[in-house]
């Protein structure tokens, strides 16, 4: 029979089938295959005397590293227009490792009782310039969670951010419980406290959570160069338009996507994160070569 594992702890593996749970061991080959199984894995169980055992692992859709999770389709990408203020190139790198997984993307700009008619035009102006989806929300007071309830049905949902931005608050509240403990931000250093814990899924509104804050590493390394223009989803109208292929569209000569630039129509916030993140991959190339 054919299930999704949910949990995993100690060897033992929680594999939901219909509307059951089911305890299952994993068979050896897996470890010969240095193969391991992954909550969010679509699996092949076997029951024999009442124990639950793993035969086959379906093909995964991705794979995230931190946390570690298999065939997760959509982000909620966490950011607090205020307190913290919204720091937009570390936006654009979860943004960039959303896309990277072929993920799709909402942003959640939380905390909107803080922010002003000048703050909400700009992230209007922003993310319609984008084209992400947005959402403006007061998580702890679970303000504007229902329209992000509306899409976990038939999605694997990881929610992300940094740290101080609500992702645990929005978390609980979109589980109806609370699964996460919720930090406070430091008067300090305005950055949120958070606990590491085991990653599993929470089934809600006919789809899963994952319980635990994802990407607490921003390592874009993995990203080929040639690949970054395509985490960049305003650049896709104009890259086959450009004169050389190939193209960068750093320092070369007629580039539509530096054209667009320049008529205002891709935002040179965004094409600036763009040339910070490539110049990072290529002396990382560099180095390594």
């Amino acid at each position: 029979m054919l299930g999704r594992i949910i949990k995993g702890i100690g060897g033992f593996y929680y594999v939901k089938v219909e509307e059951d749970v089911i305890e299952c061991k994993a068979r050896g080959k897996f470890r010969h295959n240095e193969l391991t199984p992954l909550v969010g894995d679509r699996v092949e169980i076997s029951i024999k005397n009442n124990k639950g055992v793993i035969e086959k692992i379906l093909p995964r859709g991705n794979e995230l590293i931190r946390p570690n999770v298999a065939n997760v389709t959509q982000a909620f990408v966490v950011f607090s227009i205020k307190s913290p203020d919204i720091n937009l190139d570390l936006l654009n790198k979860f943004l960039v490792l959303c896309e990277s997984k072929n993920l799709k993307i909402l942003v959640c700009i939380n905390k909107k009782d803080l922010a002003n008619e000048e703050d909400k035009a700009f992230v209007e102006r922003y993310f319609g310039n984008i084209g992400y989806e947005y959402f403006f929300i007061e998580a702890k007071n679970n303000q504007g969670v229902e329209k992000l309830q509306r899409h976990l049905a038939n999605n694997v949902t990881v929610v992300c951010g940094p740290s101080g931005a609500g992702k645990s608050t929005l978390i609980n509240k979109l589980c109806g419980k609370e699964v996460m403990a919720t930090g406070l931000i430091s008067e300090k250093n305005n950055r949120g406290k958070h606990t590491t814990r085991h990653s599993q899924l929470i089934d809600v509104e006919g789809g899963f959570i994952v319980d635990t804050p994802g990407f607490s590493s921003l390592d874009i390394t993995m990203i080929k160069k040639e690949e970054l223009q395509y985490c960049f989803p305003e650049f896709q109208d104009y890259i086959a338009e450009c004169k050389f292929k190939g193209c960068f569209h750093h320092k070369e000569p007629n580039c539509a996507v530096k054209a667009a630039v320049d008529k205002g129509i891709i935002n040179i916030d965004r094409y600036n994160s763009y040339l910070t993140m490539l110049e990072e991959l290529i002396k990382i190339k560099t180095y390594n070569n």
